[in-house]
């Protein structure tokens, strides 16, 4: 009897600090809700080698969100022509019921969102000048509206300069007008050590 006494306080130790799969809270005490905040994620799943989970700031003021009624499964998110999309977009035809993704400048925010809605996406990434980004200036940007007073109906988000150059590099080395992506990926409850975000993003 005292054998098994024993054997359950030990039991009952192991467990009390072993961290459990469940549990949120690693290194400096935040937990996956807290770093997340009100970003989202989505996920390449082809090509292979862009095979990760990217994190997007949505807008702040303009256009519709993300969530459980707009979900995008095996979709294509596809570089506009032109890419800063300040201009009508030319290769509506692969961007039609899918998500568009620019780059930063030459016009607004807004502007650019309300160009993918026109060539027919139902959502809009925007990313860093893939020439102009720079390591020390990357971050999420809060976008904003200026008003200009156009009418944005589609979800639009932010993604960081290294992301979007490299997702845009490789689709252009393996010659693909595309990935095929799913949007957006609930990591709320997934350990902040457990998601697959690329290796040249650091928390």
């Amino acid at each position: 009897m005292r054998m098994n006494y024993t054997f359950l306080l030990i039991l009952l130790k192991v467990t009390f600090v072993m961290p459990g799969a469940n549990d949120l809270h690693f290194y400096d005490g935040s937990s996956t809700a807290d770093v997340i905040a009100g970003d989202f994620f989505f996920e390449i799943i082809d090509p292979p080698e862009l095979g990760y989970s990217y994190r997007i700031r949505p807008a702040k003021d303009f256009g519709s969100v993300f969530n459980e009624t707009l979900h995008f499964h095996k979709a294509r998110l596809v570089p506009t022509v032109p890419l800063h999309s300040c201009s009508e977009i030319i290769n509506h035809e692969e961007l039609v019921g899918h998500i568009a993704l620019s780059e930063r400048g030459e016009c607004s925010f807004v502007f650019k969102a309300t160009k993918a809605q026109h060539a027919g996406a139902r959502a809009v990434i925007i990313t860093e000048s893939i020439d102009r980004w720079d390591d020390s200036l990357d971050h999420l940007i809060e976008m904003v509206d200026d008003k200009m007073e156009l009418d944005v109906n589609i979800p639009a988000a932010f993604l960081l300069g290294r992301s979007g150059a490299t997702i845009l590099r490789t689709l252009r080395r393996l010659k693909r007008k595309y990935a095929i992506v799913n949007l957006p990926v609930n990591m709320t409850h997934v350990p902040i050590n457990k998601m697959n975000q690329p290796p040249w993003v650091a928390w």
